[in-house]
């Protein structure tokens, strides 16, 4: 499983941009799938056959982009200017290693010295529009060399296992869910079952071509989520907690996900004995938003992995959390409910 999911983490894939990361499952995923297709908006999509047909198509999705940026502008200095693609808090951007386009051109988010700061300046969070690129170009001449304005780009960040079990990488959320959907299209299924790899989740796209085309009647989002169980955080805000089992999720932002398949994502957990928790503060949203409400409508269920420092650098996870994802997802190809009511 760490082999796979450091493999994923390190892929560049922004919403828009998902080639490398499509590319890699479609490969994993070939020996293994019945029936494989991308459709026209980017997405995945695998159908495995198992050994009974069900009642219920079910769909199991993770989205395969990551936030990250967009080139859109090269100074006469050389310094870049650019766009975020997926939400961002500019304090975690600053200083931080980027590569930018398929060349890799390493860069570094810049913004001006502390010590230069007006005294309201250093009050206030500063605005994207003052953050810059620095290439090591002195010339817009000579970064014109390496980068052009549309060229995306991703955090660098090295994969790293530290501490109880924990890891530290980028795109955690969500190629932690491609990885369970991977695991599951491995082996052997009780049931047919599909698999969507999901384009643009970041920008809230690519999901709802895919429910429109393939008419699921139930639907399992698994994804990264985040862990506000930092100190300063009051309890009841904290959302859910790393290092505590998979995250199974009734409400976001964006759905109320169906009751019926919630209680059958507990049930799948408690039956095979699982770590599990519920998300304890409405926040955030997945595929599910776009999923649910598509076609004649989807019932949608969630599981969820609790990420610290989501939509950063360096965001962190625990591997057992992971592995509880998994197994969740595993029971779920079991369930009755799902599948046959």
């Amino acid at each position: 499983m760490k082999e796979l999911l450091r493999t994923l983490c390190a892929l560049p894939g922004i919403s828009g941009y998902e080639d490398a990361v499509r590319d890699f499952i479609r490969a994993e995923l070939a020996p293994f799938a019945d029936e494989m297709h991308t459709d026209a908006a980017g997405n995945l999509v695998v159908f495995k056959r198992g050994k009974n047909r069900p009642q219920n198509r079910v769909l199991f999705a993770a989205h395969m982009d990551e936030v990250g940026f967009l080139i859109t502008h090269i100074r006469e200095d050389g310094l870049l200017k650019f766009g975020t693609v997926g939400g961002f808090d500019p304090r975690v951007l600053i200083g931080r290693r980027i590569l930018i386009g398929e060349k890799a051109v390493p860069g570094v988010i810049s913004l001006k010295a502390i010590h230069l700061f007006e005294k309201e300046e250093r009050e206030n969070v500063p605005k994207l529009s003052s953050l810059s690129v620095d290439i090591g170009a002195t010339s817009r001449a000579e970064a014109e060399a390496v980068v052009s304005p549309g060229d995306w780009a991703v955090f660098d960040t090295e994969y790293t296992e530290y501490g109880d079990g924990r890891v530290l990488a980028k795109a955690l959320d969500d190629r932690a869910g491609c990885l369970a959907l991977m695991e599951l299209c491995k082996g052997e299924l009780p049931y047919d079952t599909w698999f969507g790899f999901t384009v643009g989740e970041e920008l809230g796209l690519g999901a709802a071509f895919l429910a429109d085309t393939l008419c699921p009647d139930r639907a399992i989002i698994c994804e990264g989520t985040t862990a506000a169980d930092l100190p300063g955080t009051p309890d009841h805000r904290k959302v859910c907690r790393q290092g505590e089992g998979a995250v199974l999720v009734y409400m976001d932002n964006r759905t109320v996900y169906h009751p019926a398949m919630f209680r059958a994502l507990c049930a799948a957990a408690e039956g095979i004995g699982a770590p599990h928790q519920v998300k304890e503060y409405i926040s955030g949203g997945t595929d599910a938003g776009a999923i649910h409400i598509s076609a004649r409508g989807v019932r949608c269920g969630g599981i969820a992995v609790a990420v610290r420092s989501i939509h950063s650098s360096a965001s962190t996870a625990s591997l057992a959390d992971i592995r509880a994802m998994c197994d969740i997802a595993r029971a779920c190809t079991e369930s009755e409910e799902i599948y046959n009511v």
